[in-house]
């Protein structure tokens, strides 16, 4: 059944590398351009998911963990894991992604971000997140602490959602244009990159999928990317198969999704960052790995997926995480423009998934 989570990954990979589906760009176009269309596209996500999920939890067909909130790991691992993903050029989803794509530098910030996720979580710096983390609140879910039903938190999601939608109805979106005489299906799925919305709805119907697959497994979580990261190192250094679960399937089949989308598209090259850059990636990708352990998630296993289950750790960690990346934005792009100097990581590739 494990074997579900790859078949997943693989699709995943495809969708984000068609929709160039990357949480920095969402938030770090509020900070640098006032944009808020992908965070729009994100929210979007959020609610398709929360839809699902929270009808599948009612209906008794799925298990679903959430998390006392630890207020000092979640906050000052999420700012962390925001700058940090700044510094990468990518979150977890954006770094996997463009792996797939040949970008040698998400190589680099994935190893690190996968190396001390694992360093915090089994290793050396494990008493340090221990303690951090065991200073928990407990608080678990909004509608728990309110007393209310969670389906008003869902219609309250899903309307401001839709008047963001609204908002943007009438705005002028930029196009690109197709890049081949492909025609039908193809021309479809490989022309241009997917719309924000089109995305967002694949992703969040596919996150919901993600628990009663998982499920299946034992695991009673929906998508993750940190642990099983994680636990891909912890494999490697000690051969223990107890470390293979489902989340670890799944990481496993984003790379390859991402590479045959992009491969297909004519969009895979193999690029190797300068000095600079690569030194970037390497501090951006430790922040990652770090952060996302004191946060318990990154921006898909707390900002996607806790936030549908409207967990205080999911909600928490989104607001801290947009912070990061807006005070990452300001000294690492916003400061070397002014400079004159060359922007992070502002390359070809960073564009089409930030300047939206």
């Amino acid at each position: 059944m494990v074997a579900t989570g790859l078949v997943l990954g693989v699709v995943l990979g495809f969708v984000f590398q068609r929709g160039r589906f990357c949480v920095t760009g969402a938030f770090r176009d509020v900070w640098l351009s006032r944009s808020t269309r992908w965070l729009t596209a994100f929210g979007l996500a959020i609610a398709v998911q929360a839809v699902l999920v929270q009808s599948l939890l009612a209906a008794g067909l799925i298990k679903a963990s959430v998390p006392h909130i630890a207020w000092l790991g979640v906050i000052g691992g999420s700012f962390l894991f925001g700058i940090g993903i700044v510094l990468a050029g990518g979150c977890a989803t954006g770094t996997y992604y463009r792996s797939g794509e040949g970008l040698i530098g998400s190589w680099i910030a994935l190893i690190f971000y996968a190396l001390f996720a694992s360093v915090m979580k089994y290793g050396a710096l494990k008493p340090f997140n221990d303690a951090v983390l065991s200073q928990k609140s407990d608080l678990t879910t909004v509608q728990g602490s309110l007393g209310i039903s969670v389906w008003f938190l869902v219609a309250l999601l899903v309307g401001v959602v839709a008047w963001a939608l609204v908002r943007q109805r009438n705005r002028h979106v930029a196009v690109l244009a197709p890049t081949s005489h492909r025609t039908g299906l193809a021309k479809l799925l490989f022309d241009r990159p997917w719309s924000p919305n089109a995305t967002a709805v694949v992703v969040g119907v596919l996150a919901a999928a993600a628990y009663p697959l998982s499920n299946a497994t034992g695991r009673n979580s929906g998508l993750g990317i940190t642990t099983p990261s994680a636990n891909i190192v912890q494999f490697l250094t000690t051969g223990d198969p107890a470390s293979l679960d489902w989340g670890v399937f799944f990481v496993l089949g984003l790379i390859p999704g991402s590479y045959i989308a992009a491969k297909l598209a004519g969009e895979f090259r193999l690029r190797a960052p300068d000095a600079r850059t690569a030194v970037r990636a390497v501090i951006g990708g430790t922040a990652m790995g770090v952060g996302a352990a004191l946060a318990g998630g990154c921006t898909i296993g707390n900002s996607l997926v806790q936030t549908a289950l409207f967990s205080y750790q999911g909600w928490v960690a989104f607001v801290f995480t947009l912070l990061g990346v807006g005070v990452g934005a300001r000294f690492f792009i916003t400061t070397h423009r002014r400079a004159g100097a060359q922007p992070v990581l502002l390359t070809r590739d960073d564009d089409l998934v930030g300047a939206r």
